[in-house]
């Protein structure tokens, strides 16, 4: 790759990443580890896809080296067009700078900074920001701005999460069971503030989880089992995250 992989965005409905036969394998000592198995999975401008399994089905390994924050062991895996398999250092951390945002079961917010200096932390360094402030009202905080962590919800501080997440505008938004550690209220409320920016702002969203019910408001679901992908639908009609019960 000669360049940051930034340009040309595509338009809605194209292949952001393209994985073919994706690998991995971790070594503890002697023991080998296989947790994905030859993946195949091409995902697309705008969608927002499920990637749905049990613990152990290689969820989180897949979407960690979408992401950039691991390598596969082999196969291939694209980004509009630019090779990440192989990448080196500097530009994997272009790619996850530029290009990606991160959600994470546990929001790693940083106690002593307020919601909206939490956010900022991401702008200062971004290369299109928006203002922490509009972050911040797009998941329906603009009242909370300027408390701490400690003084929010931990649905509160999730959608802190997501704000910073999203306040460089990421092409792509990854989340990780990100209502894990909530209960279903808040959980919703947090869906909500995810389908609101895949809706406004058209970023390939990809949401891993164990909770099936979570797979109606996607427009595909994949289904992973011991690091393969078993099964894959669309949804006829996307359900509404305020109407999911669980």
């Amino acid at each position: 790759m000669t360049a940051e992989p930034s340009e040309p965005q595509p338009p809605p409905g194209t292949c952001v990443f393209v994985a073919r036969g994706l690998r991995k394998v971790y070594h503890t000592g002697e023991v080998e580890v296989v947790a994905l198995h030859g993946v195949d999975v091409e995902l697309n401008a705008g969608e927002l896809v499920v990637l749905l399994g049990p613990s152990g089905s290689g969820k989180s390994t897949l979407l960690n080296i979408l992401g950039g924050l691991d390598v596969a062991t082999s196969g291939d895996l694209s980004y509009k067009g630019w090779a990440l398999d192989g990448a080196e250092e500097n530009t994997l951390t272009l790619f996850r700078r530029n290009c990606v945002g991160f959600v994470f079961q546990f929001y790693n917010l940083i106690p002593s900074l307020t919601a909206r200096e939490n956010v900022a932390l991401i702008t200062g360094i971004a290369r299109d920001p928006m203002a922490p402030e509009e972050a911040l009202a797009m998941v329906g905080l603009q009242a909370r701005m300027d408390h701490f962590p400690s003084q929010l919800s931990g649905g509160e501080q999730q959608r802190v999460a997501i704000a910073r997440a999203i306040a460089k505008r990421p092409e792509v938004l990854l989340c990780d069971e990100p209502t894990g550690a909530l209960d279903v209220t808040t959980g919703i409320v947090v869906l909500e503030a995810i389908e609101r920016i895949n809706r406004e702002l058209g970023t390939l969203t990809v949401i891993i989880t164990h909770n099936a019910v979570m797979a109606e408001m996607a427009d595909r679901v994949l289904h992973l089992s011991d690091g393969k992908i078993v099964k894959a639908r669309r949804n006829s009609q996307r359900s509404a995250a305020s109407g999911l019960e669980w």
